[in-house]
């Protein structure tokens, strides 16, 4: 069995309470795909959620980390650059292929550009 680390209570708190608060932006991201209704509101809600809920999860993990003194934060760091790096640029190719899609197949739930907007 794996034992617990000896943290003192002021970093256990506040350890948990950026675990959890990550996690709960995670839930409300994905509760934000279930609930919203096109894929064009649809691919924002867990674009954000988990970003913010791994860059709370992570700054969690630094803070247990570093207070523990055992290990270096690079590996917390790598997850949180390349989790910060990859996520919007896939929430832009999903868009922009599902744009395509939708424009070229002459579909009516296409998002109005500025040149439509302004005619």
């Amino acid at each position: 069995m794996i034992e617990a680390p000896d943290l003192p209570v002021w970093a256990a708190l506040l350890v948990g309470l950026l675990v959890v608060g990550g996690a709960a932006f995670a839930l409300i991201g994905s509760l934000g795909l279930l609930r919203l209704r096109s894929f064009y509101d649809r691919v924002h809600a867990p674009t954000l959620g988990s970003t913010l809920g791994v860059a709370l999860i992570v700054t969690g993990s630094m803070l247990c980390f570093s207070v523990l003194q055992s290990k270096t934060l690079v590996h917390e760091l790598m997850i949180f650059i390349l989790v910060s790096l990859t996520t919007p640029v896939t929430l832009m190719l999903l868009a922009r292929a599902a744009l395509y899609r939708d424009r070229t197949s002459g579909s009516g739930d296409v998002p109005l550009t500025d040149d439509d907007a302004s005619n």
